[in-house]
């Protein structure tokens, strides 16, 4: 019992969203999951070919819920208590099932398709039983539930709640005399609390300014490109 309490702690912490980061697998190219596929997914898809289908359907069940909020600590425990599944081996199946889902669910259906998703799992090894259960949840009824909660729980930075900055002149310095160097001093205060203060020389706020003007008209042309306008 105590095991398998420790195995539902660890596989629902995995199941939000907390597995290792993108590029620490050793994959090629993984389609919808990116350059480098997830080491969370590479893992998941190894160890997925020793479950059984019945095993699988729960967890993939226990993921779905992971997507959608809930809270699935009890379901993961019945699922250690009840197969011979390690606390290692839930913590990556699970991890990898949330991770692939949610990067699949981010992508809209008007270019994304079925039959590239699958594809895309094939490479993986995902024995096909498994990618048609993984293909009902990312195109079958339950996709306006799980979209709209996996980017809601997306990956998210705080955001700027207040700016500000002062030109600051050095008139000397440990080193020379008379320096008479400007700077920039910028506070930075984030939505989460923290604050950040730090200086920034004048040419290199020159080069923030101009990499900041050409993102912004490198997101202008994109938007003026046909195929990213929404079709009526």
């Amino acid at each position: 019992m105590a095991a398998a309490a420790v195995a539902a702690g660890k596989a629902a912490g995995a199941a939000h969203g907390h597995g290792e980061g993108r590029g620490g697998g050793g994959g090629g190219g993984g389609g919808f999951l990116g350059p480098r596929v997830p080491a969370e997914v590479e893992a998941m898809a190894r160890g997925v070919q020793e479950v059984g289908h019945d095993t699988f359907r729960r967890l993939l069940r226990v993921t779905v819920n992971a997507l959608e909020g809930k809270d699935c600590k009890e379901s993961v425990k019945l699922i250690a208590e009840s197969t011979s599944l390690s606390e290692e081996q839930l913590a990556f199946l699970i991890s990898g099932m949330y991770t692939l889902l949610r990067e699949a669910l981010r992508l809209p259906l008007s270019t994304f398709k079925q039959e590239v998703f699958k594809e895309d799992l094939k490479e993986l090894r995902i024995p096909e039983d498994f990618i048609t259960d993984f293909s009902s949840i990312v195109f079958g009824n339950r996709r306006p539930v799980s979209e709209g909660t996996a980017l809601m729980q997306g990956s998210r930075l705080p955001n700027v709640q207040d700016f500000k900055w002062r030109v600051d002149v050095a008139i000397s310095t440990s080193s020379l005399a008379r320096a008479l160097q400007p700077s920039i001093l910028m506070l930075m205060k984030l939505s989460d609390g923290t604050a950040h203060r730090f200086e920034v020389p004048v040419a290199k706020f020159q080069e923030l300014r101009y990499n900041v003007a050409l993102i912004l008209k490198e997101m202008n042309d994109l938007e003026k490109r046909s195929i990213l306008k929404i079709q009526d």
